[in-house]
């Protein structure tokens, strides 16, 4: 009997690689997906394997479509070779993401594309193909954000891919019920991006009831709760330390 297995796409770094290193501390092994951060990712898969648990590295870039067949292709052949490792594949993460800055007035066809087709698109195929190999039943997470519910004029690109990832979030839990469960995190204030500065950051984190910013084990419990609770579908859970309360 092997360990089941989890899919975390952008799992080199920030939310992904916390993912994933919680889930295989709770005994998954881990098909860890990355694009461009090769060091990081391989980073990643050495603390998961001081856990002694299996991991596979996977580049791919999600917002082409043959390269997520990739992805699964390597899931399958990784399941058909390690059958004595590996029992079956359970649970989704899609975390990659990409947040361009760009007012309205601004945004490129380019801009549009490819924040939508990572954040909106690559998601929705990655829960499409997982659907089908999850035949003893499974859990997708959906990676999301408070700002899906916020109206940031410099992330119309970014706010657009969030709102529509919590919708088709919604719709793939009716629709894959009930062997597989489909549902989402947001997370507020985790992180900084590269596009804030410390100042601007700090003065979001004051706004924040809470005055803090989440700790990643945070959101990783929450991930864990998400797939424990088997009666639970559909639902976007806020992490947000209160963001959501601020007019």
């Amino acid at each position: 009997m092997g360990f089941p297995l989890a899919l975390v796409t952008g799992a080199a770094q920030r939310l992904g690689q916390a993912s994933a290193e919680y889930l295989s501390q709770r005994g998954y092994a881990i098909l860890l997906h990355y694009h461009s951060s090769e060091d990081e990712a391989q980073k990643t898969a050495t603390e998961i394997r001081k856990n002694g648990l299996p991991v596979q590295l996977v580049k791919a870039d999600l917002t082409k479509p043959e390269e997520i067949q990739r992805v699964f292709s390597v899931l399958d052949e990784w399941i058909a070779t390690r059958s004595n490792e590996i029992s079956n594949y359970r649970v989704l993460v899609n975390s990659a993401a990409t947040m361009i800055p760009s007012r309205p007035s601004e945004v490129t066809m380019n801009d549009w594309d490819t924040t939508l087709n990572l954040n909106l698109r690559a998601p929705f195929f990655c829960a499409q193909e997982s659907a089908k190999r999850m035949t003893q039943g499974g859990s997708i997470i959906n990676i999301s954000d408070i700002a899906a519910n916020k109206t940031w004029n410099n992330y119309i690109t970014y706010i657009t891919s969030k709102a529509g990832l919590e919708a088709m979030t919604r719709v793939l839990a009716k629709a894959f019920a009930p062997d597989i469960r489909v549902n989402g995190i947001a997370p507020g204030l985790v992180l900084p991006n590269s596009w804030i500065n410390p100042e601007q950051w700090q003065r979001l984190v004051s706004r924040l009831p809470l005055k803090r910013v989440a700790d990643m084990e945070e959101i990783t419990a929450t991930l864990g709760f998400l797939i424990d609770n088997e009666y639970i579908i559909g639902e976007i859970i806020r992490v947000d330390g209160g963001y959501s309360l601020l007019s």
